[in-house]
Formats: C-alpha cells, structure tokens, sequence
C-alpha cells in the first residue's frame, strides 16, 4: 500500500481511507510478511476510473511498468535489467518496428526461446559492429523474453523509446544501483547548466552544432541539452567515460534521444579524442575524488585540457570542486597555473554554486567555470565571479544567474549603460593575478545591490523601526503605571487535591466538543486570503500563525464543506508533538492533522479557552518517544484537573493578564530584532556607517 501512495503521489494514509470508502477497490492478489500485495495494473486502472490520486493517468501506466521490472530484481541483477531493457528499446529502435510477439503473454519456455531467437536475429543484424546493444543480449537466455514484454509496456506507456528509456534510467534509483546515480547532479543545477549552454540560437537557420562531454559518465548533461534542444537532426554528440557500461549507456541514450548515428561519437578512455567534429558545446563534471584524495593540482590539469578542446566560438560549462576552482590557494604551483588560466583570457565566468548538487555526495561543495574561447572585446581581461552559494538554485535564482552570464556574454563590460548583474561583479584579471592564489568571490556586492531600493532606504527603514520601538517602550510603561507590577498570587494549596478527570469524560458531559480539521490541496493555499489557514506548523510555532491563507471565492467553489472556526475555539495537533492555539479572533481554516475543541460557554461548570489550552499543554505522558509511531495515549485520554468555577475565573484572568504582558515585550523584541538585522546588514555590505557623535 505504500506502493501505491508513491504511485497515486498520496500520503499512505489516504490509501487506507481509499480501502475502507471505496467497495470496488482492487482487492489483494498475495501476501509478503502479513503486508497485501496488490496487481498493478488493476490498481492503475481503478486510479484512473475513479479519477483519484494526483498522477497523471500517462505517469501512471508507466510508473506500473516500472514497479513490474523493480519487481524482476529476485531474477534478474539490477545492472541486466537497465542494460538488456535499455538494449531492447534501443533495438526497437534501430529495426523501427515493435519487438516480435511482445504483445502477446507467452509464459511457456517454447514461446520464450521463439521470442528470444527472433531478437537475437534481429540484434545481429541491426548491430552487427556491437556499438550499442548485441553484447548486453547475448550474455542473456531465453529467460530474459518477459523483458521483451516490460519494454514493450514502456513504450506504449512512454509514448516511444527515448521516453521509455529515460524512465527506466530514472527508476535506477529505485533498483539500487548506486554506481549509477552516484555522480548524478540535481535536476536544479543541469536546467542551469542547460541555461547557461545556449544552445538553441546555435541551431537557428539550420547550422549544426556539437557537443560534448569528455566525463560523460550516464551522459545525464548531454541528455539534457539535447532535450532543451527539442530537434537533434543538426546536432553531432561526443563523449567520452573510461567505464564500458556507461560508454554504452550514453551511448544508447544519445541514439534514442535522436541523434544520428553517423553524428555519434561516444568513447571508452579518459580523454577525448576529437575525431568526428570540434565541439561547440562542452557540458561536462570534472570526476569526483573524495577530500583526502582530492589534488587541486588535478582538477584546474582537467579544466586545462577542457580548454585545449575548445576551438574559435566554443564555450564550456565545467562542473568542479570549490576548493580548486573558488577557494583560496595555498600551493605555488595551483596558484601559478590557475593565474596562467586566468590570464589566458579564456575564463568567462566563475561562480560558486550551493551545496548539496551532488544529492548522493551532500558535503560535497561545487563550483562552475565557464569557459569561451572568443570573448567579445568588451569582456577581455575581465572575468564576471558569482557566488550563490547560500541561495537555493530556484527557478528565479537560475533565470537572473543565467542572464547575468549571457548577458556578459554577449556584451560584456559597459560601464554606463550596462546590464548590471545581481549575483556577481566583474572583475580585472590582472588585480586576481596580483593576488596570486587569492579566492575568486566578488569583492564586494554587486552594483545592482548596492543601488537597490532596500539598500537606499535602509536609514529611513532603521528610523521607522527605532520609532515603532519607542511606542511600544512606551505602551509598556503605560501599562505596568495602569495595572502595577506583575504578581501572580499564587499560594500553596492546603486541603484536598481538585477532583481528576479526563478530556474524553469532559467531552463526554457536553462541556467540550471536539471537532475535525480539513484536507486542503497545497495550491489552494496563499500568503494573503480572506481566511487564515492553521495548521500543525502554525500551532507549534514552526511558522508565523498568518503564514497560509485561504481565499473566500477558493472556499466557496472547492470546499463547501468546510467549517470556519468561533472565537475562542481551540486549535490543536499531536504531530509531530502535542501543540494548542487559542483562535480568540475566530473565522479561521482548520488543517487536517490538527483539529479543534469547542468549550461549551454555557456549561454548569464552566472551563474557558485558555484555561483548557493551558492544562491540556501541561498534561502528564502526552510525549512519544523517538522511535514511536504515535503518541502515548489519545488526546481524549489527558488527565485534568476539574478545577472550582472560582479557580477557573481567577485562572483566566491571570493568564489573559500574562498573554498581554508577553505582547508588550514580544513588540520591544521584533523591533529591537529588526532595527539590530538592518544595521548588521548595512554594516556589513558597506553601504552603512554611525555617527560619531
């Protein structure tokens, strides 16, 4: 079942419920270890009728396809299913035709050895020379004949062989295969590699273009090129990886993804050797070494060569660790051939990416050169350094980064009418050579920032904050001359204990109602709306209560079922810890986990909001330990005292006169808060300084 939540993209809970609502849902086919164990393809097809889940019904059949061959892992190695797989639909392919008998079941051995012997035949006649497909398939038998099929299934799912093949490399995770993935980049960082590659206008008015990648690894970048590309008849593909699996690998992939195969190049060595076309493009990741083995010496060794590659209008994007390409220098020799790369007027761009690009490699800290062999005058002797090291590699970070770069690209230096770049500063290459093994980061923050509205108007921000901060020092005062100091006169209890009781009796007697909370679709939720949304994150502090909000017309069309909160209505949450939220103001959207207690106003014995928030936080054993599935015990089961109606009064009263009293000092803190942020900053970038007197 948490199969199918992956499949439907749910919650596993939400399957549960499915089960239990819907009659027709499929039933189990087997049982492993006591859990159900469901047909796949009935599943698909229930999901799709009734319309449920949040997959794409095209997403879906494929997403089957691929449980079925995660599901061979007991019969076949992870490493034969992506290569034989691979070698069938490349197959498919090559011949143009559907692989024989695939749409039929089969299952005799008669039936697979036939099915088996037709590809065979089929495979050495299209690949006669073994460049992509014929080895992988005959070191199989006819055992491998339902693979046949899986395929088949991935391209009806898929829509044709290059889809198919692309799931199927996505599912390598799936099946554990870590040489695979390991090397692997986000998906953040290879739409900003394809970005900053261009090539598209390369291939306007019908000129070809080729690219490469001399460490091309599962040839993830060129794949994502050609992709960005969308027609890759004008498009010659060089590679090069030492490893023979994933030369094929790319090599396969490079073919389905459409490029001609007299226009494909991939080789097995550490070098590239350029014997079909120079390159124009070279996207490529310098080959990872762990920190103590890691030599800056070899790294900027490996750009160099990535430069000698490159010939007049050729650009490379080279994918590296910080503490070569970035970080200051400590060796002689590092410092004297990363200032002679500098100074080779080749080094476009330098920019220091965030952490975390290598998902498999998190502590790994990258960096990005940008190479050009034919700068335009403007942007000689200058290279344009970056640093987005703190930022997330978002949509927008990607989209100004990128123009940024393309836009020194294309009209480099210009002091007065300039595209000023917001991420990064250009610089002359002479004074980074003056400081001979220096860090290349910015100097200082780039023009754009400097000049921006925030910075201009940060004095005024600071004076408003400093004033906001004397009100409030002021209704303080105002308060405690009105009310006197704070005494909470309590005293020691002599007598009897107050009576126990729990929330379920309480709920039980009428004096509490308890009421649930809504699942909301994450889409429907803004910053602003008419009605604010509260949730577990709201209610245990792990973001501001006026966060989410919900539109009224959204809650009108979409949710009609939904009930708005009253005054005085208690919000609260087990997950991932107990949690309580007084919502005095009320007219509020409750989110499923949290739920709400209505305290009956009305009551003989009567208990206020506060009042019961306050007990219920400071209940016995209400914890789960770490390792624990759930709480230790229901809400419904908190002990509680049954405090005197007297008792409850004076209660209330203390805590309403605490929570007015933490309002006053909350207000000094976020404006002293604010004014000390601002000044930091200002002082920090420069653009800030304090009067003397």
């Amino acid at each position: 079942m948490s199969e199918i939540a992956t499949l439907a993209g749910v919650k596993r809970p939400v399957v549960s419920t499915w089960r239990r609502r819907y009659s027709d849902f499929p039933a189990p086919v087997a049982e492993n270890a006591g859990r159900p164990l469901f047909d796949g393809g009935e599943v698909t097809h229930w999901l799709i009728s009734a319309g449920l889940g949040n997959t794409d019904p095209a997403e879906l059949r494929t997403e089957v396809a691929l449980f079925g061959i995660a599901a061979l892992t007991d019969r076949f190695t992870a490493w034969q299913l992506i290569e034989v797989i691979g070698s069938l639909l490349c197959l498919r392919k090559l011949d143009a035709r559907p692989l024989a008998g695939a749409d039929s079941p089969g299952g005799s051995a008669a039936n697979d050895q036939t099915l088996w012997s037709a590809v065979m035949r089929r495979a050495e006649r299209m690949d006669a020379e073994d460049e992509f497909i014929l080895r992988e398939l005959r070191s199989m038998d006819a055992a491998a004949a339902p693979l046949a099929c899986l395929a088949e299934d991935l391209v009806e799912a898929a829509y044709g062989e290059h889809g198919a093949y692309e799931w199927l490399l996505s599912s390598r995770v799936r099946l554990g295969l870590d040489a695979l993935f390991a090397d692997a980049v986000a998906p953040e960082l290879i739409a900003l590699f394809t970005q900053l590659a261009d090539v598209p206008p390369r291939l306007e008015g019908g000129e070809s273009v080729t690219v490469a990648d001399p460490h091309a690894r599962t040839g993830d970048m060129l794949a994502a090129v050609l992709r960005k590309a969308d027609n890759s008849e004008n498009i010659t593909a060089l590679a090069a990886d030492p490893d023979v699996r994933f030369a094929r690998i790319t090599r396969r992939r490079l073919l389905l993804a459409g490029v001609d195969e007299l226009a494909l190049d991939v080789q097995i060595g550490h070098e590239l050797e350029e014997r079909l076309a120079d390159p124009d493009v070279i996207v490529t990741q310098l080959p990872y070494r762990p920190g103590e083995d890691r030599s800056v010496q070899a790294a900027l060794e490996g750009i160099e060569r990535i430069a000698d590659l490159l010939g007049p209008g050729a650009i490379a994007l080279v994918l590296g660790p910080a503490d070569a390409l970035v970080d200051a220098l400590r060796g002689t020799e590092e410092s004297r051939l990363r200032s002679a790369l500098l100074r080779g007027n080749i080094v476009e761009a330098v920019i220091a990416l965030p952490g975390g690009a290598l998902p498999y490699r998190p502590g790994y800290r990258p960096a990005l050169w940008v190479l050009n062999r034919s700068p335009i005058p403007a942007a000689e002797g200058k290279v344009l350094l970056a640093d987005i090291s703190a930022e997330a590699l978002t949509e927008g970070v990607r989209r100004r980064l990128a123009d940024d770069i393309l836009l020194w690209r294309a009209e480099g230096f210009r002091a007065i009418d300039g595209h000023d770049p917001r991420y990064g500063r250009a610089v002359d290459v002479a004074m980074l050579d003056r400081a001979f093994g220096g860090p290349l980061t910015p100097p200082t923050l780039p023009a754009s920032a400097l000049l921006s509205r925030t910075v201009s108007e940060r004095p005024a921000l600071i004076a408003e904050t400093e004033a906001h901060l004397e009100r409030a020092v002021l209704r303080a005062r105002s308060y405690e001359d009105e009310r006197g100091a704070y005494r909470g006169r309590v005293l020691r209890r002599i007598g009897r204990m107050p009576r126990r009781t729990t929330l379920g009796a309480l709920i039980a007697e009428g004096r509490v109602a308890k009421l649930r909370g809504y699942r909301l679709a994450e889409e429907h939720l803004t910053a602003q709306g008419h009605h604010r949304v509260l949730g577990p994150e709201e209610i245990t502090g792990q973001s501001p209560v006026d966060s989410r909000a919900m539109d009224r017309l959204v809650l009108a069309t979409a949710y009609d079922r939904v009930a708005l909160t009253e005054p005085g209505d208690i919000i609260y949450t087990l997950v991932p810890r107990l949690g309580t939220f007084v919502d005095h103001e009320g007219f509020s959207i409750v989110a499923f986990p949290a739920r709400v207690l209505r305290v009956d106003r009305d009551a003989e014995r009567q208990l206020t909001p506060r009042v019961l928030a306050s007990l219920l936080g400071a209940a016995r054993n209400t914890s789960r330990s770490p390792s624990a599935v759930r709480a230790a015990r229901r809400i419904e089961d908190y002990q509680l005292p049954d405090l005197e109606p007297d008792d409850v009064e004076r209660f209330d009263a203390l805590l309403a006169e605490t929570e007015q009293r933490e309002g006053l000092l909350r207000d000094q803190a976020e404006a002293l808060a604010e004014a000390r942020r601002l000044t930091v900053a200002g002082l920090a970038d420069g653009t800030l300084t304090l009067d003397r007197r």
